[in-house]
């Protein structure tokens, strides 16, 4: 599901690649997404970037450098991401996996939210209580239709 609803996004909006192997380390691969958001972001425009890939395009990678070693990278890469976009004063983020998820609202210091209204089954908007308030939607696992991150942009809104 969740390569579909890349798909979907792909079709709508500009997408961004997070790929674990084209950067040294995750540091350098935030600054890399990062740098290609931006762009977008100061135009006013939704971004997609995303490391979802086919099963066999993952394992190839986890063949290569090690399962722990791409899943730490490209957590840590998004959670830098973040970082570097809240810093740079976005104020809406869709997070999809849930140790992606929890990455990302880690490294920003979110320590509680606020529930909001239901997207899709399982996954509501939520509003990070502290500074700077942020509109976060956080989706583990194949949570939401196809159409689910145009959605989750809408309700946060």
């Amino acid at each position: 599901m969740t390569l579909r609803q890349v798909a979907h996004m792909q079709a709508r909006h500009p997408s961004i690649a997070l790929a674990a192997d084209d950067a040294a380390d995750a540091d350098a691969l935030a600054e890399r997404a990062f740098a290609a958001a931006r762009a977008h972001i100061d135009a006013g425009r939704d971004v997609l970037v995303y490391s979802s890939a086919p099963p066999e395009a993952v394992a190839e990678l986890q063949r290569r450098h090690g399962k722990e070693r791409i899943a730490q990278r490209i957590e840590a890469g998004f959670a830098g991401l973040a970082k570097r976009l809240v810093a740079h004063g976005v104020r809406r983020l869709v997070v999809a996996g849930g140790e992606t998820s929890g990455a990302v609202v880690s490294a920003l210091g979110v320590r509680a939210l606020a529930i909001g209204p239901q997207i899709d089954p399982g996954v509501p908007a939520t509003l990070a209580l502290g500074e700077p308030q942020l509109a976060l939607v956080l989706k583990s696992g194949n949570f939401g239709s196809e159409d689910f991150f145009s959605k989750a942009l809408e309700a946060l809104r």
